[in-house]
């Protein structure tokens, strides 16, 4: 290695282990079949960073590691943070240690708090160098060409001992022109499904949400329009993780995967001719599945769909716009039932409008879907959504507002529900569709590997332990 050569460390903070992925943000510990995901976000500035001729290094110390000891170590010249928001104070304390310990390191914090918390960051917290809002990987490029600072879209930084915000970037609609994520900085091992525990690689195959639901970040996070890879380039990084890693099961990343029927069809076919032996797993709107889409989904690989049903009360998925109805919930359930894949609903529990009513509504809905997985999250107002202004201008916030185990303990309350009773009726709904007896034999002969019987066996003792 040249000793010349500049060196980053991109991280995701000593904390609880999460999802960092800047729409959801989700704590492992307490969701019963979410598994770690790869930081692949880093993986893609790392890719970026080695294209500018730095030296890279990716750590994940949500899953052990030292990052002062690595700090001492790598001595590097840039750090980057992925910051979250129900780990935003730690975040922020790594990286204040990092600077304590080098002062010339240049710190640079992405993350989706700073949607909203962007204007004087880096005046309030004098061990931040750069701040970047948005899509942040053409504005690392930036930085790290050492583009002067007032021609750099998307960041905040200090000058004369002032805050200046820049313009924002606009959304990238080339994503086909991002390099491949830098699979080969992490153990891909540690990376698995959570039913076989086989090794999954995250392909983000789009980005963008028309849709910007009350309580969701992804069209604040990737916009309105949705930008898609060709399937050219997709295939090709499946090819890279099938040849150089040995990967054959993926989770196609995007903010709503089926958005555009042709494209989708157009993935799945040239997946199907290009002869990839590959297993995967994407998520759907309940109202853009049909049964020729279902049956290429199939023959392509899809052995899981996702659905974010969210209610099973019709008055509430009305109030957050979603833009379903119960009906296309049970109709797309229906359709991949037939074609064989396996289905994940999502619900929340606690959004304003809340009663014993509508959550008895959505856990018998729940349990009529007869889904193969199913979390019930508790509903998180996170700044820069809908629903984080809503619960401030009605005065949903009981105390100090904490995200503290986002998406199992609550954070604010209901119009009709204490914070206590929306978690004691979470807690209930995830037994109630759990430990019916019809589902547990149900699943039991569905299994098919001891790997499998193993990791249900898991799943289900923390079930018992954390509900």
């Amino acid at each position: 290695m040249s000793a010349d050569k500049k060196k980053i460390l991109l991280i995701y903070p000593p904390s609880p282990v999460m999802n960092r992925e800047d729409r959801c943000q989700q704590p492992v510990e307490n969701l019963i079949v979410i598994p770690p995901l790869p930081p692949t976000d880093l993986m893609y500035l790392a890719s970026i960073a080695e294209q500018c001729g730095l030296e890279a290094k990716i750590r994940d110390y949500s899953l052990g590691g030292d990052l002062l000891k690595d700090l001492k170590e790598f001595t590097p010249d840039y750090l980057v943070a992925n910051i979250a928001t129900p780990t935003f104070k730690t975040d922020m304390e790594a990286v204040a240690n990092a600077k304590q310990l080098y002062p010339n390191i240049i710190t640079i914090i992405k993350g989706a708090p700073f949607l909203t918390y962007s204007d004087n960051v880096v005046y309030e917290n004098p061990f931040v160098d750069y701040v970047i809002i948005g899509e942040p990987e053409l504005t690392l490029k930036d930085i790290l060409n050492e583009l002067p600072n007032e021609e750099i879209k998307g960041i905040c930084y200090k000058e004369n001992f002032q805050n200046v915000k820049n313009e924002l970037r606009p959304f990238n609609n080339n994503l086909d022109d991002l390099p491949f994520p830098a699979r080969h900085l992490i153990d891909n091992s540690i990376y698995t499904r959570p039913d076989n525990g086989k090794v999954q690689a995250v392909i983000k195959v789009s980005r963008g949400c028309p849709f910007h639901c009350f309580f969701c970040l992804a069209t604040p996070v990737s916009g309105v329009k949705v930008r898609t890879r060709s399937a050219e380039n997709i295939i090709s990084e499946i090819k890279e993780c099938v040849n150089k890693y040995g990967i054959k099961n993926f989770l196609f990343w995007s903010d709503i995967f089926n958005f555009d029927r042709a494209w989708t069809i157009d993935l799945c076919k040239k997946i199907i001719k290009s002869g990839l032996k590959i297993t995967w797993s994407a998520n759907t709107r309940a109202n853009t599945m049909d049964e020729e889409l279902a049956q290429i989904m199939y023959k392509a690989g899809c052995r899981l769909v996702s659905i974010g049903v969210e209610s099973g009360s019709q008055e509430i998925l009305d109030k957050i716009g979603k833009k379903i109805t119960l009906n296309e919930v049970r109709n797309t359930v229906k359709i991949l039932k037939r074609n064989k894949i396996k289905i994940y609903n999502y619900f929340v529990i606690g959004l304003p409008w809340e009663t014993e009513k509508t959550v008895e509504e959505t856990v018998k809905f729940a349990i009529e879907l007869d889904s193969n997985f199913i979390s019930f999250y508790t509903a998180v107002p996170l700044p820069g959504t809908k629903y984080f202004a809503y619960a401030m201008m009605n005065k949903l916030v009981e105390g100090e507002l904490s995200f503290d185990n986002a998406y199992y303990t609550p954070s604010v309350r209901s119009h009709n529900l204490s914070k206590q009773r929306i978690l004691e009726l979470h807690k209930q709904a995830v037994k109630r569709f759990y430990l019916r007896p019809a589902f547990i034999i149900k699943t039991l002969l569905d299994l098919k590997s001891f790997a499998e019987i193993k990791n249900y066996f898991k799943a289900g003792l923390n079930l018992i332990k954390r509900n």
